[in-house]
């Protein structure tokens, strides 16, 4: 991906450590906040504006260019643009793919930023948790959470056992990348009708493909044959409230996303939708989500959950409803998060508080 122009970092972008911004829900005016991306376009550019609208300074920084230093006083944390200080709260819109080595110190980065006190919206223990699918599938299992029958390991002979168990029952899996999105890499698995001579109906088993292009991991998951034309939902959840929801129709056969050419259209939020794409977000501990679900064929008022975006894109879904999207995601960091961070940070230097023991040196 594209990387974007960094800012240089200098010693003159420092400002008073000891300046704390006032918070009001009109303006936030002298707040600073780093919007964590790997590329610009028209959603960080969503975001500035409505950052800017709320009186909020916000910079697009590629988690690549930061660093750990711990020669860089006070914090040990080096932030293009911002000298020696940090941000007030840092808006995650990305993370670019690389090595093992470099997603860690990206991840390291944000998690080193919440350490020092640093709001990130949504921090590094959530991304982490919806990024691998495996976890996602695990974490909305153990929350009870309606999500389709899911197997993750790194054996083929299981992932093959997994698949012929399952085609003899006539059903398929999907296999997909543990790590990845917008539709790249699914393929449907299993049971297959294919029209025989003379014109009859016989079973053909779409074969498990070798494991080193999926990273030698099989994430399989259960195909849920739903109605045709088929369709998915897309609820997005920020802050524990569901706030918008789109239905994703068309696209490449039955996969619906809409980087794969699915449409966009307007879904309105029955209770049952949006309450399963609020657990689904809350069971992850995201700020803000992105939530794929499908219609459940056993259970109307139980949709099914497919995956849980941490990083979610917007654009399609903001074509299809009236609420600002961008805006909210800023009303909800600034009024939710860094309010509430703030608050906590009054509290815990209050006069007559006792101040927390610190950890003993080790022996």
């Amino acid at each position: 991906m594209t990387q974007a122009k960094q800012d240089s970092m200098s010693d003159s972008d420092t400002t008073n450590l000891s300046e704390t911004p006032q918070l009001t829900h009109g303006g936030h005016h002298g707040v600073r906040v780093a919007i964590m991306t790997d590329e610009t376009g028209w959603h960080t550019g969503r975001l500035k504006s409505a950052f800017r609208a709320r009186g909020v300074e916000a910079r697009c920084i590629d988690l690549a260019a930061c660093r750990i230093d711990t020669t860089w006083a006070p914090h040990g944390l080096a932030l293009p643009g911002y000298g020696h200080t940090l941000p007030d709260a840092v808006f995650v819109r990305g993370i670019a793919g690389g090595s093992f080595e470099q997603v860690t110190l990206r991840l390291g980065i944000l998690h080193a930023l919440r350490e020092s006190g640093v709001p990130v919206y949504n921090d590094a223990r959530a991304i982490e948790r919806s990024v691998d699918k495996s976890m996602t599938s695990f974490l909305l299992h153990r929350n009870g959470i309606a999500t389709p029958a899911t197997w993750a390991g790194e054996s083929t002979a299981f992932a093959q056992r997994v698949l012929m168990r399952e085609a003899a029952a006539g059903r398929q899996v999907v296999l997909k990348p543990l790590f990845g999105s917008q539709g790249r890499g699914l393929k449907r698995l299993g049971a297959k009708r294919t029209s025989g001579a003379r014109g009859t109906q016989v079973e053909a088993l779409t074969p498990l493909p070798s494991l080193t292009s999926y990273q030698h991991v099989a994430y399989l998951q259960r195909y849920v044959e739903g109605a045709r034309p088929g369709y998915d939902w897309r609820v997005m959840v920020i802050g524990g409230r569901a706030v918008a929801a789109m239905r994703r129709v068309g696209g490449r056969g039955w996969i619906h996303n809409f980087a794969q050419g699915g449409r966009c259209e307007p879904e309105s939020l029955d209770p049952a939708l949006a309450h399963t794409a609020i657990r689904a977000a809350d069971a992850l501990g995201l700020d803000y989500a992105g939530v794929d679900l499908i219609p459940n064929p056993d259970d109307a008022n139980r949709p099914l959950v497919l995956e849980v975006n941490g990083v979610a894109a917007w654009r399609g879904l903001q074509s299809v409803t009236t609420v600002d999207l961008a805006a909210a995601l800023v009303d909800d960091l600034l009024d939710r998060k860094l309010a509430a961070s703030r608050a906590a940070l009054a509290h815990a230097n209050e006069p007559g508080d006792t101040p927390p023991l610190a950890a003993s040196p080790a022996a």
